[in-house]
């Protein structure tokens, strides 16, 4: 039939990196996001740390949105879509 769907070996590390390192953005990262990573390691960074509880929150929630959608739908929406945010 096909075979496999190029982009759609990134959804399980960046849902992993997402759930577990969100606050870090390294989800972000993986998908190619440089300037969303950056913005949500600066959070936690320019915070001290506090602002690790936000950016890992969107990270839970990103990552739990990449695990609920199926390749197709992943690849189209985060690796050529290029959508950076939820």
């Amino acid at each position: 039939m096909g075979g496999p769907i190029p982009g759609a070996e990134k959804k399980i590390p960046a849902a992993i990196c997402g759930i577990l390192l969100g606050g870090f953005g390294v989800h972000k990262f993986i998908l190619g996001y440089t300037v969303e990573g950056l913005i949500m390691l600066g959070i936690t960074v320019l915070t001290c740390g506090l602002g690790s509880l936000i950016s890992g929150i969107i990270g839970l929630v990103e990552g739990i949105m990449y695990l609920t959608k199926s390749d197709q739908e992943f690849v189209a929406t985060y690796i050529q879509g290029r959508r950076g945010w939820f």
